[in-house]
């Protein structure tokens, strides 16, 4: 288990921050070895868990930006600091309307900085665009946000980034999942985490059957390791396709609770899920494609599938 888990300054819903340490458990990954993500969200399971060598990528353009940024040294801890203490005193004086001030303002100049303010202080941390790619995520009612301890928290964050950057030779890119696994190469390790099908998600774009379909044929046809995060089921309903596209693969169950959207169907506990083409270190895996495992409880804190005679 990892010491610390090292969050990153972009807050997203769905965020894998509680199950970090979990896939850990489960990576086949040496010290040379590439990570590459293709949906890279808020970045924490790459940025506590890829090596020297990282690959992340993402269609969200001013995600991708800010760390840009950051890895070329044009923002930085300070800077981050100066500029969320300058705004949150005026939003902390105005309230909404200031908010919806750098929302119209980061529609127009797509600063990265603007981008972080109205990550943090919008309704939920959700990022959300609409048919003209404008942010239009409501703000949250939180004036006082950017008190002197979050402000300090986020700065933190920004200067772990500095460090790991510095260090590391990690490549950050604006491009599709699919432009993403192509490049990816034998002895490379691709982790996935799409928005979830079948579920409702607030994400930069859509997902469907068609791009789960086209994930699981580069995957499959990638060369690489791969480690894909879904869900698997909860009290309402199940993830059909574990028992179709994605049953020749090995499976590793964790419950998890966490909100995604405001309906709350997708407010109960969730049984998640991690496919791999390759047999993981945790004992209690099932092979998809075998009938020979019993499900426990999947109501219990542990639940987990497990392979009967293997």
């Amino acid at each position: 288990m990892l010491n610390k888990i090292h969050v990153p300054p972009i807050k997203i819903q769905g965020i894998k921050t509680k199950l970090v340490s979990w896939i850990k458990e489960n990576l086949e990954i040496s010290e040379d070895t590439r990570w590459i993500e293709p949906f890279l969200g808020s970045g924490v399971v790459g940025f506590n868990l890829a090596k020297k060598n990282a690959l992340f990528a993402d269609i969200n353009p001013h995600a991708i930006n800010l760390y840009n940024r950051i890895k070329e040294k044009q923002i930085n801890s300070v800077i981050v600091k100066q500029f969320l203490f300058k705004e949150g005193k005026l939003l902390s004086e105005k309230g909404q309307e200031h908010y919806n001030y750098v929302r119209d303002r980061f529609n127009e100049e797509k600063d990265p900085l603007d981008f972080l303010f109205l990550n943090r202080s919008c309704f939920n941390g959700m990022i959300r665009f609409n048919k003209d790619l404008k942010f239009n995520v409501p703000f949250g009612h939180k004036p006082e946000r950017f008190a002197q301890a979050y402000i300090t928290k986020i700065t933190n964050q920004v200067k772990y980034l500095e460090l790991s950057f510095s260090i590391n030779n990690w490549i950050f890119k604006c491009q599709s999942y699919e432009e993403t696994i192509k490049e990816a190469k034998k002895d490379d390790l691709i982790y996935c985490d799409p928005p979830y099908i079948g579920r409702h998600v607030d994400y930069y774009d859509s997902w469907d059957e068609k791009d789960e379909m086209k994930l699981f044929e580069l995957l499959k046809n990638s060369g690489s390791k791969f480690i894909l995060s879904t869900w698997d089921n909860n009290q309402y309903r199940k993830n059909e396709y574990l028992d179709t596209i994605w049953k020749d693969f090995n499976k590793l169950n964790k419950e998890h609770y966490y909100h995604i959207g405001a309906k709350e169907e997708n407010r109960a506990p969730m049984i998640e899920a991690l496919i791999l083409n390759y047999k993981p270190k945790e004992k209690k895996v099932a092979n998809l494609n075998s009938d020979k495992y019993k499900q426990l409880d999947i109501f219990t804190e542990n639940f987990v599938k497990i392979a009967i005679n293997t």
